[in-house]
């Protein structure tokens, strides 16, 4: 007899109603981190601000050198999140603002 039991899928559905920005941000960051932790990188929420919609998450692992980690985080990250959590404006890298003397990123 077939296995009739439900499939369980990952999906980006919208958020539930009644979360809080950051946890719309966080869910949806926890769905995506696979992929990145599958090219040796990672990803961490860092900070999401809702009353300016920006958030800013920290690239780490192999995404530090990744010369596509830009468009990882641009064209990927941040337009998944402009979907599916309503008011997020922006992200951004915030190892683009915390460079050592040696002008490499550095990661807390």
């Amino acid at each position: 007899m077939p296995d009739t039991s439900p499939i369980k899928e990952t999906t980006l559905d919208a958020p539930t109603a009644g979360e809080d920005f950051e946890s719309k941000v966080a869910d949806v960051i926890k769905v995506i981190r696979p992929a990145i932790q599958a090219d040796q990188g990672d990803i961490f929420l860092r900070e999401a601000k809702e009353d300016t919609g920006e958030v800013l998450v920290e690239l780490v692992g192999a995404c530090i050198t990744c010369p596509a980690s830009s468009q990882t985080l641009k064209d990927g990250l941040e337009r998944i999140l402009k979907d599916r959590v309503p008011g997020v404006t922006s992200v951004r890298h915030i190892g683009e603002e915390l460079l050592g003397d040696s002008g490499t990123p550095v990661t807390l």
